[in-house]
């Protein structure tokens, strides 16, 4: 969060990005968003994704790292068309949720999906893409027009490639594997050595077609999926 000293100073903006194949991001901050107060709230959320299996009479289910899901930043914004917050002739309401769109939701033609975008607010920095955002009216005009409206939005991190392999152990079991079987081995062994959990064979066993599991040649080549 930062401090209230460069709060009175620094705007959070909000500016749209593209990333290369390689997964260098370019920032456009000739379209930045900036906001007309900084927000209130501003949560940051970090979170781990698990595989989980549940066994005929085991009490708790198998828990199984699966990797690091994407951060997520949530806060709210107030947009005003009275020109009450800061004296000064501001768009309306309805120009101003349309200037943020254009940033956040627009549907890019191009790439075929919304924008990549860089939250920045003092020495927060985020990138990601929107995930949700909610308006809510709370001032109108006696035509029904609104004059102010409060944003809530709602963003999931971008990870490059590069960040995503070293974060996720590209061994683990939420990827596919494609095993040869050498002399001796069993299916349940096979499963252990790949899930750690030999109780999976039956579900490899009928993905690769196997009506007997205690008979699999040497040679043969079997397919693990991913952990469900």
């Amino acid at each position: 969060m930062a401090d209230s000293g460069s709060a009175t100073k620094d705007k959070l903006k909000i500016s749209p990005c593209t990333v290369d194949s390689s997964g260098n991001i370019t920032v456009d901050t000739r379209t930045s968003f900036e906001v007309m107060l900084n927000p209130s709230n501003y949560d940051h959320s970090y979170s781990i994704g698990y595989n989980k299996k549940d066994a005929i009479g085991q009490l708790a289910s198998d828990t199984k790292f699966s990797g690091i899901k994407p951060e997520t930043i949530t806060f709210s914004i107030l947009i005003d068309g009275t020109g009450a917050v800061n004296g000064l002739s501001t768009p309306d309401v309805k120009t101003q949720i349309e200037q943020l769109q254009d940033i956040v939701y627009k549907y890019d033609g191009d790439d075929h999906e919304p924008n990549h975008v860089r939250v920045l607010w003092g020495s927060q920095i985020f990138y990601g893409r929107l995930e949700t955002m909610s308006v809510e009216n709370t001032l109108f005009k006696p035509n029904g027009t609104p004059l102010r409206a409060k944003i809530k939005l709602s963003f999931s991190g971008f990870m490059s490639k590069e960040e995503e392999a070293l974060r996720a152990n590209r061994s683990s079991p939420d990827l596919s594997h494609l095993v040869e079987v050498k002399m001796g081995e069993t299916l349940p062994l096979l499963c252990y050595r790949i899930y750690k959990d030999s109780s999976y064979y039956l579900e490899v066993a009928r993905v690769n077609n196997i009506t007997d599991f205690r008979t699999i040649k040497p040679g043969s080549k079997l397919h693990f999926p991913p952990l469900r």
